[in-house]
């Protein structure tokens, strides 16, 4: 009867200190409760039976019924709790992700673009609350997938990235400025850019403080992310005659002046990544600094159990006016 069982007024379980006051109470009491009889014998008496012995269960049972009713009014309930969730500030997020061949080096394993999805991945699978859309861009800039809630949808479509989709080059402005474009009609209450490079601006109509001019106009923060280790990297140089790249090292190269520009300008942050550790520290550093506030709504239905122990009480003091008026009666 107790199994997952609170009580709403537990206070009452002082009263359970009464318990031992009635016993000393009862044993004080009990011989002026029988009467004396002097006789020279008792030998007349040798088979009186048992029940005389059995007369302390009439108290005994009442110490039962008290018991039971102690336990009555201290409400025992069992709670039920439900909650619901609501985000009252979500944040609308594009990863823009430079898919040049620069983004096939080796200096991050098994090469910058593989790392990044990999980490990117995980950020993605971090932010439940938020909307996330992908844009890929290389010479130019297109949209893998808008912003959207379902992220089975983005992680599909992360892994489809890969070099070749669009002609080389590095033009970050048609990378920041597609991305404003996705988030240029967003509702949220934040919106941000995650932009990632590992070269230097080189193609593209769009120039990058134009398109920072126009993240500036819209509300967007951007965070700048500039991919490469530090002096040389084995890097794509030329094609060998099955199609394949043939690697050797140059000198890395990133713009991080005009990124730092950027996220400065935004009111984002510039990162440099130089191996897979910093591009995964980097991405929980943005994770902790863009939090989601979500509302908790918790539900709480009681249920209350006191009416088996009043109950119980009731059935104990019964059975103990029917011993009393039947079976003791002569000894009473």
């Amino acid at each position: 009867m107790l199994d997952n069982i609170s009580f709403a007024n537990p206070e009452f379980f002082w009263l359970l200190l009464l318990l031992p006051l009635a016993v000393l109470w009862y044993f004080y009491k009990r011989k002026e409760q029988v009467a004396s009889l002097k006789i020279p014998t008792i030998k007349g008496f040798a088979n009186t039976g048992f029940l005389p012995k059995l007369k302390p269960l009439l108290f005994l049972l009442r110490l039962l019924a008290l018991t039971a009713i102690i336990v009555a009014i201290a409400r025992p309930q069992t709670e039920d709790i439900s909650t619901r969730t609501k985000t009252t500030k979500g944040i609308d997020i594009v990863m823009a992700i430079d898919v040049s061949s620069s983004m096939l080096a080796r200096d991050l394993k098994p090469n910058r673009l593989a790392a990044l999805k990999d980490v990117a991945a995980e950020f993605i699978k971090e932010r439940p609350n938020d909307r996330i859309g992908l844009v890929a861009y290389a010479g130019e800039g297109y949209t893998k997938t808008p912003i959207t809630s379902d992220k089975a949808i983005v992680l599909r479509a992360l892994r489809e990235i890969t070099y070749g989709q669009l002609n080389d080059g590095t033009a970050i402005g048609m990378g920041l400025a597609t991305s404003v474009n996705r988030l240029k009609e967003s509702k949220a209450s934040s919106k941000i850019i995650i932009l990632l490079t590992d070269g230097v601006n080189n193609s593209g109509f769009i120039e990058p403080q134009t398109a920072a001019d126009l993240a500036i106009e819209f509300g967007i923060k951007t965070y700048t992310i500039g991919l490469g280790t530090n002096g040389n990297a084995l890097t794509p140089v030329s094609y060998n005659s099955d199609g394949s790249f043939r690697y050797g090292m140059r000198q890395v190269e990133i713009d991080e002046d005009l990124l730092k520009d950027i996220a400065k300008i935004t009111g984002g942050k510039y990162f440099r990544a130089t191996d897979n550790e910093k591009l995964e520290a980097i991405y929980d550093e943005i994770n902790k600094l863009e939090k989601t506030e979500i509302e908790e709504f918790k539900y709480y239905k009681y249920e209350e159990k006191f009416r088996p122990w009043v109950l119980l009480a009731g059935a104990i003091l019964l059975l103990e006016w029917l011993l009393r008026n039947t079976l003791f009666r002569s000894f009473i």
